[in-house]
């Protein structure tokens, strides 16, 4: 058994807790993880000195926080009216982890709809770039916005669309890889092979830079698809379903990235640990 260099975590609240917020943390740190992301999903309802207080007891625990936007985001949708909210929920998911010191607010972009994928991503660009720019004019300036992969066909997110929004919004942009919805949206195809994976990370540090694989924010657990791609998460002791941890964490020993992994499974902190000992086994 090695030692493991990513961290762990659950997508909110972990299901064996009971309690406060800002106990969060220290929850975490006990069970022997040290990552979670905040799920806004719903809204960004958090208060200032809520956030700021859990922030403070993240570092002091040594949990690295990541923030999930509203589910409500379409970018490129043709509605001026929808646009402008999705707009604002994104400036307010940079407030709160600016507050709270979350360092990638991870947003689902949006939906093709009738456009084509080029103008559907001109758009969103031209969303996340008015999103930035209201949150900078603020003083929110901490953390990136990290668009995230998808698992529907449509959605906007492949890891080449992630990539293209990243390129035009800079250095305050890094991708969010959800590797059960690259597995789901390309029906099982892609993540089979520790190459999938290696393709993928180095098609995303070759154009992004190092930063955005130090460390990489990742999404896992494993997922069912049909026609359309994603339709429900899953354990990762499921057998019928994919992808394989091991597949992705072999990647990531060999290719010499570091990651940030997230547990989307419905057991959220008990899958993050066995990724962590899976983890540790393989290094």
């Amino acid at each position: 058994m090695g030692i493991c260099p990513h961290r762990f975590g659950p997508a909110g609240k972990p299901i064996e807790f009971k309690g406060d917020l800002a106990d969060i943390p220290a929850f975490l740190k006990s069970i022997g993880l040290n990552a979670m992301e905040y799920e806004a999903v719903r809204g960004v309802n958090i208060k200032k000195e809520n956030a700021e207080v859990f922030g403070q007891k993240a570092r002091e625990n040594d949990v690295l926080l990541s923030l999930h936007g509203p589910y409500y985001i379409n970018l490129a949708s043709p509605e001026e009216k929808t646009v402008q909210a999705s707009v604002r929920r994104i400036y307010e998911s940079l407030r709160a982890s600016h507050w709270m010191g979350a360092y990638a607010v991870v947003i689902h972009t949006g939906y093709y709809g009738d456009l084509n994928p080029s103008e559907a991503i001109r758009l969103a660009i031209k969303g996340y770039k008015e999103a930035l720019e209201l949150a900078w004019s603020d003083g929110y300036v901490f953390p990136s916005v990290s668009p995230e992969t998808t698992g529907k066909t449509t959605q906007i997110g492949t890891v080449e669309e992630v990539v293209e929004i990243c390129l035009s919004l800079g250095k305050k942009c890094r991708p969010t890889v959800d590797w059960a919805h690259i597995y789901a949206r390309t029906k099982g195809e892609l993540i089979q092979k520790v190459d999938d994976v290696i393709k993928i990370i180095e098609y995303i540090e070759s154009n992004l830079g190092k930063d955005a694989v130090s460390p990489l924010h990742t999404h896992f657990s494993k997922i069912e698809f049909g026609k359309g791609g994603e339709r429900e998460h899953h354990t990762l002791e499921e057998e019928l379903y994919g992808p394989s941890f091991d597949v992705v964490v072999k990647a990531y020993k060999e290719v010499g990235v570091t990651g940030t992994f997230i547990s989307e499974s419905p057991i959220l902190e008990k899958d993050a640990l066995l990724m962590k000992k899976i983890c540790e086994d393989i290094y």
